[in-house]
Parts: structure tokens; sequence; C-alpha cells
């Protein structure tokens, strides 16, 4: 668990999966992920979240508002994918309810797992990558001292040719 002045960073529980599962449908949110997710869907990505944490003991997070511990979004550093081929190679991401965009949650819980990611697991960099449209993203990445690195930019292989979240941008962090 990882706290910080207004979050509680903290393994995703089988009583997370509606607040999850409510995240991941909502439009909005659903709009950056190439769709909304069913419950089903919800599901299946909280049992791999959930199995990532077992395995190597550190992964995408529920993310906590202390005030009235409601889970607002979600964060972390783990493993891209092997479907991505960028083997050996952490992620940074996060997501958050909408009710939570604007009041600087998703800086915070960044931060707070970045340097999770450079403090205690030593990692030589961090990576993050968006839709390039995505610019809330992208100026998260940049708030928590990321920088693209426009040579890795890439098409996401999950999304078809002409979907308009296809062209993707890597920033990269590396420890201070």
């Amino acid at each position: 668990m990882i706290g910080t002045d207004r979050l509680v960073l903290r393994p995703a529980v089988d009583a997370d999966r509606d607040a999850i599962a409510q995240l991941n449908a909502h439009p909005e949110v659903g709009a950056w992920l190439g769709g909304v997710r069913s419950r089903a869907e919800s599901d299946a990505f909280v049992d791999r979240v959930q199995a990532h944490d077992l395995e190597h003991g550190f992964g995408f997070w529920v993310v906590e508002r202390q005030a009235d511990n409601r889970v607002i979004g979600m964060t972390g550093v783990w493993w891209v994918p092997p479907e991505m081929d960028m083997p050996n190679t952490v992620e940074i991401g996060w997501r958050f309810h909408p009710d939570a965009w604007g009041q600087g949650y998703a800086t915070e819980a960044a931060k707070a797992a970045l340097a999770y990611g450079f403090e205690t697991l030593k990692l030589p960099e961090i990576i993050a990558f968006t839709a390039r449209t995505n610019l809330a993203s992208q100026a998260v990445m940049r708030r928590i001292g990321m920088a693209h690195e426009p040579a890795r930019d890439f098409d996401h292989p999950g999304l078809a040719q002409d979907h308009p979240l296809r062209q993707h941008v890597v920033f990269v962090a590396r420890p201070a």
C-alpha cells in the first residue's frame, strides 16, 4: 500500500470489482480505452491485475480517495503484456472516473507509482503510452517528469488500421 497526501494506492481486491466495473463502463473513460468494457471484460481485467500483482509483487493498483474511501481510479506500474512486443519493459498508466478529473489525482497517484518503480523496484526506466490524441494523459506524463521519445511511437496492435486511437505516443522516465 502507498499513501499520498490525499490518496491510497493498493492492490485490487474482489470487493473493488463493482467500482472498477463502473469505471471501465463509463463512456468518457471508454473513449480512451477503445470502448467501454462489459462487466465480464472488467472482471477479466481485474483477474489479470490481481494475477500480475501476485506473480510480481507490484502492478496496477486501485486508487482510493482518503477523504471518503471512494475508489476513484487505478494507477500503477506493471510489465507491458507480451502482445505489445516490448520485452522487459515496465509501463505506468492510470484511469480515473470523470468525477475525479481535473483535481490533480492522476498526477498525484502517478508520481507515487513512478517513485515506487524507481525507489523500490530499482527500474532503469518506465514508459507510458497513450493515443496521440489523448492530450490530458500526455499532460500528466509531462507533469510527472516523463519525456516524449518519438522514435518509440507506434501503432497499437490491438486496434484496427482505421481506428482513431491506433497511433500511440511513448513517454519515458528514468531515475534522477
